[in-house]
């Protein structure tokens, strides 16, 4: 029998890659944990994040509602930016 040889040997820009996804994980983790001093778009950007490279199924899930939160807040904040432009053309 033959030992199992693995599909490919790592690399280095393997494990750079693995560094700087490590990186992106733990900035993701840090704006969602302030999210009041953030924009929607940084959350969104984090949240995207960590449902694609989150580590736990439970941190994966947190960040798609996390996602839907703040994409059913920007209808309202849209609107109420029209209303407010409208008033002060007036």
């Amino acid at each position: 029998m033959n030992a199992h040889i693995p599909f490919r040997a790592l690399h280095a820009r393997d494990a750079a890659r693995s560094h700087w996804i490590d990186e992106r994980r733990r900035e993701a983790r840090a704006v969602v944990a302030d999210v009041v001093h953030h924009s929607d778009h940084l959350i969104r950007l984090a949240c995207n994040v960590l449902v694609q490279h989150g580590e736990t199924k439970q941190e994966r899930e947190d960040a798609r509602i996390l996602l839907v939160v703040i994409d059913a807040r920007q209808p309202a904040r849209s609107a109420q930016r029209r209303d407010q432009d409208r008033r002060g053309a007036q």
